[in-house]
């Protein structure tokens, strides 16, 4: 007790302190000072081999960094090998060089705590190391061999290749990639180096010659800058960069040709129909400028007023004083090497989509057609310079800044003379350059969205371009013979078939099984629980699957797909549903019941798994090879061709069906098992079946 009392008046005395601080008004709050920031020189130096140096001291922490800006890029590729300078740049630093491995560079890099990163886009290749101060000596030749010596093993390239094409399975999964992705094809041309798509047969195209010799012709001494800060003396780490760099060999420059766009101004509405979504996406614009345009930093103003986060003209109408969006945005792109894209773009619920389109279309009209105020123009103009303190809050920022400029050919004093440039703008500045460069009359207007939700409202801009997203499917380089049959003999053998599967007639109502299905995943053996519903006459599939993450309800009914889980419905993925479709439509039940649709031809005796069986060809939208026992004329085998996302190949898979169980007047085999090659991927095991 004694020490509670003690204790109280100290207590009391923290809450009188925090009380008196809290009363204060805000001018009385005294504030310690801002850190300064006071822009660093950077030091540039040139080596016989062409490679120019840039060096900045940063002794606050005892790092290393150093950055490689490359003149090379995907500018450069082919169209038929679209792709090459990502995998180029993806490999050279998980292949690892031809003294060691990508696995023993993780490993020596992960002992060390550094990082070293290399990577090729559009327009500029790059490669990076952090270190720590103690550990520059022992990695540096360890990044100059990479740079020099990547080994491009053969297995890292087929990961690499399998890695791109996994994700041109899912690149039409997400409503706003698929928008921004057909927008640059609108503006530049489906074909252009600037829009164009990594395919699966572009992918195919390229070889382990085409990253040796793309490699070659870049990391050259010629086209490299490279960038280093952190904790040393610029004197001693010139010394030691120039020993260290002056063996990678100089090289021809690259010249990197820009191909120029033949824009013609149109005004067109395009459509792209994705069933499983309740909003719309839309862009709309047309082709931006140049970085060099004089009026830049007009042009940067008035997009501001249009479009400044939460502050400009859209945020604030549209979703604000309209509520017809959650997100709403826009921007007059520059680009260093080619044109950007002016664009406005919108989410909106489907039944608005297109009230937001005209309401996105009157503020464009409006920037030409009415003066910005006084007030509304200096808010811009404060935002907007209070925003590029961020290009110069540290060292890193500058020396980055420096090379880009130098890279796009630009003075080392753009920046300097933007912000100029931008407190000169005016009223006058802004409806001019408003007036000169956008052009609401010819805006080409894309929409991704529900096509059944939407309904006609698009009708009124005019004729729709149905927008075809459809993906290239790599060609089947498995050349199956196709052998002429006996058509007679395989009708003849489905109606055995029919017979044998339904013994007491075709079914009516719900056909429904229980079981588990066992799956092979990258994560191991996982079990499912599942039971479907299947009616033949309503076409209607239910899967109800108890999973290891909960029970998911999917459905497709009358060709359209949902998902429940949680409480909550979804649209299915159309690509989840198509697989779902194509499974249903193997199933032997539906071959049989629909039999006199499909082309049948009975190929002969032919022996598989160990038995003699009866082998028929089936022609749908899918070719099936089905082997029946000649006994029971039940399928014991049934093999087919089918994409597989994960190695973005055709494979072909071998479906064995045993323990026929008959229940209801239906047979249905209690053991699936699928194999792809000699490896069983899934086994579904039934436990009951029964028709309602």
């Amino acid at each position: 007790m004694k020490k509670l009392t003690l204790l109280l008046p100290l207590f009391v005395l923290i809450l009188f302190f925090n009380h008196a601080e809290a009363q204060k008004s805000w001018d009385e709050i005294e504030y310690p000072p801002l850190n300064s920031f006071e822009k660093p020189d950077v030091e540039i130096f040139e080596l016989d081999n062409g490679i120019t140096f840039y060096i900045v001291e940063d002794d606050e922490l005892p790092l290393i960094n150093l950055r490689v800006l490359v003149r090379t890029g995907g500018v450069l590729v082919p169209n038929e090998k679209t792709g090459l300078q990502s995998i180029t740049g993806t490999v050279m630093r998980t292949g690892g060089t031809t003294s060691i491995s990508g696995d023993e560079l993780n490993e020596l890099l992960e002992d060390r705590a550094a990082r070293m990163e290399t990577g090729i886009g559009l327009t500029s290749g790059s490669a990076s190391m952090n270190v720590l101060k103690d550990d520059f000596d022992e990695l540096l030749p360890v990044f100059i061999d990479l740079l020099k010596n990547p080994a491009f093993p053969d297995n890292r390239i087929e990961l690499a290749k399998t890695q791109q094409k996994s994700g041109i399975t899912r690149r039409n999964d997400e409503t706003i990639p698929v928008g921004f992705r057909e927008f640059q094809k609108l503006i530049y041309g489906g074909e252009s180096v600037y829009a164009r798509n990594t395919e699966f047969a572009t992918i195919d195209n390229i070889t382990r010659d085409d990253l040796v010799e793309f490699h070659r012709n870049s990391f050259v001494g010629r086209n490299m800058m490279i960038g280093v800060i952190g904790d040393f003396e610029t004197d001693e780490i010139k010394d030691e960069l120039s020993e260290a760099f002056e063996t990678i060999p100089a090289g021809e420059e690259t010249e990197l040709n820009f191909p120029e766009v033949n824009y013609e101004y149109v005004n067109s509405i395009n459509f792209v129909d994705k069933s499983d979504v309740n909003q719309s996406f839309v862009l709309m614009g047309h082709i931006g400028g140049l970085r060099e345009n004089p009026d830049y930093a007009k042009i940067q103003v008035m997009n501001r007023i249009l479009s400044d986060g939460f502050s400009g003209r859209l945020m604030r109408i549209i979703r604000g004083q309209m509520g017809l969006a959650y997100s709403v945005f826009g921007q007059y792109g520059s680009g260093n090497f080619y044109p950007g894209v002016f664009y406005a773009g919108v989410m909106t619920q489907s039944e608005t989509t297109v009230e937001a389109i005209n309401a996105i279309l009157d503020q464009i009209k409006r920037l030409q057609d009415e003066p910005v105020s006084e007030q509304e123009l200096s808010d811009v103009i404060d935002r907007f310079l209070n925003s590029l303190v961020f290009e110069y809050d540290s060292r890193v920022s500058v020396l980055n800044e420096r090379m880009s400029y130098d890279y796009a050919g630009l003075d080392p004093d753009t920046f300097d003379r933007l912000v100029e440039e931008i407190q000169a703008v005016t009223i006058e500045d802004v409806q001019e350059v408003a007036q000169k460069y956008l052009r609401p009359e010819d805006l080409q207007i894309l929409v991704v969205g529900n096509g059944a939700e939407i309904g006609d409202q698009l009708d009124q801009f005019g004729d729709i371009n149905e927008v075809d997203v459809t993906i290239p499917m790599p060609g089947d380089d498995e050349k199956v013979e196709t052998v002429a049959g006996d058509s007679e003999a395989g009708s003849a053998w489905m109606d055995q078939m029919m017979n044998a599967l339904f013994p007491e007639g075709l079914i009516t109502g719900d056909l429904i099984f229980e079981g588990e299905n066992v799956v092979q995943s990258p994560m191991g053996e996982i079990t499912i629980g599942l039971r479907q519903t299947v009616n033949f006459d309503e076409d209607k599939l239910i899967a109800e699957v108890s999973a290891p993450m909960g029970q998911i309800t999917m459905q497709v009914i009358d060709g359209e797909g949902s998902m429940l889980a949680g409480g909550n419905e979804m649209p299915m993925q159309p690509a989840q549903r198509d697989e779902m479709l194509n499974e249903h439509y193997r199933n032997p039940l539906y071959l049989a019941i629909n039999r006199e649709q499909f082309d049948v031809q009975h190929i002969g005796p032919a022996e598989m798994e160990g038995l003699n069986l009866e082998h028929l060809t089936i022609h749908g939208n899918q070719t099936i090879q089905l082997y029946l026992d000649p006994d029971t004329a039940l399928p014991a085998v049934i093999t087919y061709r089918q994409f597989d996302p994960e190695s973005g190949q055709m494979i072909t898979l071998r479906q064995i069906s045993e323990d026929w169980t008959e229940s209801n007047g239906v047979l249905l085999p209690y053991s699936v098992t699928t194999y792809s090659g000699e490896e069983a991927v899934s086994v579904v095991k039934l436990e009951s079946h029964s028709v309602e």
